[in-house]
């Protein structure tokens, strides 16, 4: 299920018009000097630095984002609830958890270098804001959990029901 939501989503990026880049195709020079032409054609995207103030603020909120992912996966997991994408081991583990959290976020950041290297600027921006909308939602997700009943106890110390095959 959660492969074949992310071949689509990988579908979508691709299929849309700003996944192509946003610069002009080199123009072929001039056979003569002479001949110059009236006006240069303008860029459809103005080219920025990577670390400018847009996504500065948008890896910031990526980075916030997964801090209170792993504040509302701690509050669940303190219910009794069980996480379904990371093994409970792992989630229990504060320090490795806290690791996989921060590696998100340099992923995010990763891929948006990746997409600006090659000239996808407005995707380069998309990454972070679904990286925040997905993990919002995951979030209040979490939260809004009930926790899990408690396990049934036997009537009799030492004596346990078992189901019937």
């Amino acid at each position: 299920m959660l492969m074949t939501r992310t071949l689509l989503l990988v579908g979508l990026f691709l299929a849309c018009p700003s996944a192509f880049p946003q610069d002009h195709p080199a123009t072929p020079a001039p056979s003569s000097t002479a001949e110059k032409p009236a006006s240069q054609p303008k860029p459809l995207a103005q080219a920025h630095k990577f670390w400018d103030t847009e996504n500065i603020c948008l890896f910031a909120g990526v980075g916030a984002v997964r801090m209170l992912d792993y504040a509302s996966t701690r509050h669940l997991r303190d219910q009794g609830d069980n996480e379904w994408l990371l093994t409970n081991s792992i989630v229990d583990n504060e320090a490795l958890f806290v690791g996989i959290e921060l590696a998100g976020t340099a992923a995010s950041i990763g891929v948006s270098y990746l997409f600006h290297h090659y000239g996808h600027h407005s995707l380069e921006r998309w990454v972070s804001i679904i990286h925040i909308g997905v993990g919002v939602g995951g979030s209040i997700h979490n939260y809004l959990l009930t926790p899990a009943p408690p396990a049934p106890q036997p009537l009799i110390p030492g004596f346990t029901i078992r189901p019937r095959r």
